[in-house]
């Protein structure tokens, strides 16, 4: 039966399916990827892109085409990695500019929306560039006005014939790609995302077969390319994803300011959202330029030449998998915001909420939204630390991505999920990539602040030995402080008596908790009723960090009170400038021990 209209579900299954089509790939696609700079990780970051994407439709059930373009173009953004990511986040946006408020699509509309978004990202790039994805997406969108389709299962056989030939030009295109003997990974991974939706739309399965690549010039081109110094002057590869006003100045105006910094610029401001890759010799120049427009809530600087150095290992070695140097595991009790995990492809562990009925892993089963509405109704989880198992199915995903891998985990003096890590990383068999395990003896967004600056580290190129050197250092002068509005999980959990708790009540008693040397939750000081806890609690954290401190990042963790991260940010901000601040709900696996209106202040002090 033919099929003449698309509508919602049909657009959300044709994404998610697609996606899943291009992570099958992901490893080819890094192998080949040779242009602007042969650093190999176009594969990792089209598909962590879309990914991004994939998560978000899956929780969106909408029957109107239009809401799912919007949700689809959205989290593209927020997930957009690399060139080919903002790239694809300019197509989706014009997409749906394209789509306007339609319900569904006739096949002369979609095709209507297809030059739209064309013509989106000509218009958005100072420099477009044929001979990568762009010159695919400018063909599929002329056969599809020569094409006179009458259904989509035409229409897209057609698409896809069309994007089949144009990645094949891509070599004549560039001469980086015909010197290599390779076609353009970004193209190639925008027709393997066509030939996802093809399949949907057309009802032909894909099966997760095992990759085989499909070019016969090298099997790691990459590895094989030397790095364009001559045309490539900059040497990191930059991101950022900017929360503003809605007055904050548009993509023209950011780029005036941006291109004197670097080049490969590509900058996509939408409501607002702004999002920002260059590549530049002043990432933190870039960083704090946009700090001036709203929150930097996620930000990379990734040195290219390290990462081409790592696909030249990896050519000498005679491996398939070109890979970055460093790869991040933590678990989830670290509260590091998705932004901020999927911006640095981080993987986390999931813990366990335990409940009558049944387990449920923390931030893959349920959220925190979804554990909060449990927890007002009275509903009290036990917790339960990760297996060896899960973190061993993690560190074989991290190694496929890292030469070696390094995970911070929750305390060990809190919990048993070191203890699993560390058994976890012994059962690794010699020879396979060396795991290194550090117990951030922290919690919350102290680990979270941990676990990100060991990214920050890799990126710029850190040896993982020296990386846990340089956490085990940091850890000595960082640390958290937590209060609670009530007694009543503490008290559940064991860690308050009765006596205590039934007195704190009466009294209106408001602990300030910290963390000793090991990680272990220790009383610092208290006060009386909830507006004197703010003011006290600076004057504890300054105690630790004094005004003098030049490098220290902090991070605010929450359960159901989202109203105090604003004055908990202004009062830090009083004291220590505009420095950089994390906030994130508290995942179940934190806020089931402290209860409803707990937040606290982590620090992460590296002078």
């Amino acid at each position: 039966m033919s099929q003449t209209h698309l509508d919602g579900p049909g657009l959300r299954g044709a994404l998610i399916m697609a996606a899943d089509h291009v992570r099958r790939h992901r490893a080819d696609l890094n192998r080949i990827n040779v242009y602007p700079v042969p650093d190999g990780d176009t594969g990792t970051n089209f598909s962590l892109t879309v990914s991004s994407i994939a998560e978000r439709l899956r929780g969106n059930h909408d029957a109107s085409v239009a809401s799912v373009a919007r949700d689809a173009a959205e989290a593209c953004i927020l997930g957009a990695r690399g060139n080919c990511g903002m790239i694809f986040s300019h197509f989706l946006l014009g997409f749906s500019d394209g789509v306007g408020d339609r319900v569904r699509l006739s096949v002369a509309e979609f095709v209507d929306a297809l030059r739209t978004a064309v013509e989106h990202v000509y218009r958005a790039l100072e420099r477009p560039v044929e001979g990568t994805m762009l010159t695919v997406m400018r063909a599929i969108a002329d056969e599809g006005e020569r094409a006179g389709a009458v259904d989509f299962g035409a229409l897209l056989t057609r698409l896809l014939a069309q994007a089949r030939v144009a990645l094949a030009l891509t070599p004549k295109l560039l001469p980086a790609l015909a010197k290599a003997g390779v076609v353009d990974a970004g193209a190639k991974g925008f027709v393997h995302l066509l030939e996802g939706i093809a399949a949907f739309l057309c009802g032909d399965p894909l099966l997760p077969v095992e990759e085989v690549p499909d070019y016969s010039v090298d099997t790691m081109a990459a590895g094989a390319v030397e790095y364009p110094t001559a045309s490539e002057q900059y040497r990191f590869c930059t991101e950022a994803l900017v929360r503003g006003a809605a007055d904050m100045p548009d993509a023209d105006a950011v780029r005036a300011v941006l291109r004197e910094r670097g080049d490969s610029l590509v900058v996509i401001r939408s409501e607002r959202l702004l999002k920002v890759h260059v590549h530049t010799d002043d990432p933190e120049g870039v960083f704090d330029y946009l700090r001036t427009l709203g929150e930097v809530a996620t930000h990379k600087a990734e040195d290219m030449r390290v990462q081409h150095a790592a696909v030249e290992r990896a050519r000498a070695g005679h491996l398939t998998l070109a890979r970055r140097p460093i790869s991040v595991v933590a678990d989830t009790a670290c509260d590091l915001p998705e932004d901020v995990v999927r911006a640095h492809g981080m993987h986390l562990v999931p813990l366990s909420l335990v409940y009558p009925d049944g387990a449920l892993r923390d931030r893959v089963d349920v959220s925190a939204e979804q554990f909060l509405e449990r927890l007002k109704a009275g509903d009290h989880p036990t917790t339960s630390q990760p297996t060896p198992g899960a973190f061993l199915e993690q560190f074989r995903l991290a190694a496929e991505e890292g030469e070696a891998v390094v995970a911070v985990t929750l305390a060990g003096a809190l919990s048993g999920t070191f203890a699993s890590a560390r058994a976890a990383a012994k059962q690794r068999a010699a020879g396979e990539t060396p795991v290194h395990v550090v117990d951030s003896r922290g919690a919350s967004l102290l680990q979270g602040l941990m676990a990100l600056k060991a990214a920050e580290l890799g990126e710029a190129g850190w040896e993982p030995e020296r990386i846990v050197a340089e956490l085990g250092r940091i850890r000595e002068r960082s640390g958290l402080f937590l209060t609670v509005d009530t007694f009543e999980r503490l008290l559940a959990s064991g860690r308050v008596g009765r006596g205590r708790a039934w007195l704190g009540g009466i009294l209106d008693i408001k602990p300030i908790l910290g963390l000793d040397s090991t990680g272990k939750v220790v009383p610092v000081d208290r006060v009386r009723g909830r507006k004197n806890v703010l003011p006290r609690m600076m004057e504890v954290l300054e105690k630790k960090v004094p005004r003098s401190v030049k490098r220290v990042r902090f991070g605010i963790p929450y359960v159901a009170c989202p109203e105090i991260v604003d004055e908990v940010t202004a009062a830090i901000r009083a004291r220590w400038g505009s420095r950089e601040v994390l906030s994130a709900p508290a995942t179940p696996i934190i806020a089931t021990h402290v209860g409803e209106g707990a937040w606290g202040i982590a620090y992460l002090v590296e002078d």
